[in-house]
């Protein structure tokens, strides 16, 4: 394990949610590595359902992985150090949180923005959602749009880097996934 936390596993991070019963869309990079987008990323970014009741089996699925807060300038070592109880109540205070887990980082988010502004929860994300098979499960992806709307809203280089890719992956397709 280096100060940056143990490797990335998604794998292991999608069967313990699954193992959880965790409701939630897969967005972000990953997401789009699986539309078939070839820039690489080193975390799983998902939006769940907001209901107590699947915020405390995704507590649940992150307390399973060791999961600690990712904490600017903090390393791995010292954030295994903070009081953070994991559970429903804390999820829904913290927003958006980013935790280092033993198979390595994920981010749990409360919504996707659009290009405009606009604000898309799981409830919403999920009218447009596509199913995808990868390691043997079946997970649900935000749709291409929805990841591109976030991409274009987040501004940052690497979003931007993304985008024509995405845009192209777009237009071969009606979010149709390459295995």
């Amino acid at each position: 394990m280096s100060a940056d936390g143990p490797p990335f596993n998604p794998s292991r991070l999608l069967a313990t949610l699954d193992q959880h019963r965790v409701t939630y869309l897969l967005v972000g990079g990953f997401a789009a590595q699986v539309y078939g987008a070839h820039r690489q990323t080193m975390d799983l970014d998902v939006v769940p359902r907001n209901s107590d009741d699947n915020l405390q089996r995704l507590a649940s699925a992150l307390v399973a992985l060791h999961a600690r807060l990712r904490v600017g300038g903090m390393s791995d070592e010292d954030a295994m150090q903070l009081p953070v109880v994991l559970d429903a109540p804390t999820l829904r205070s913290f927003g958006n949180s980013t935790w280092m887990t033993d198979a390595g980082p994920i981010d749990v988010l409360v919504e996707l923005r659009d290009a405009n502004g606009g604000r898309h929860d799981y409830e919403d994300l999920a009218t447009r959602l596509v199913v995808a098979e990868i390691d043997d499960f079946t997970v649900p992806l935000a749709s291409l749009p929805d990841i591109i709307g976030s991409k274009e809203f987040a501004g940052r280089p690497k979003d931007a880097d993304a985008l024509p890719e995405l845009r192209a992956l777009a237009e071969q397709s009606d979010d149709t996934i390459e295995s």
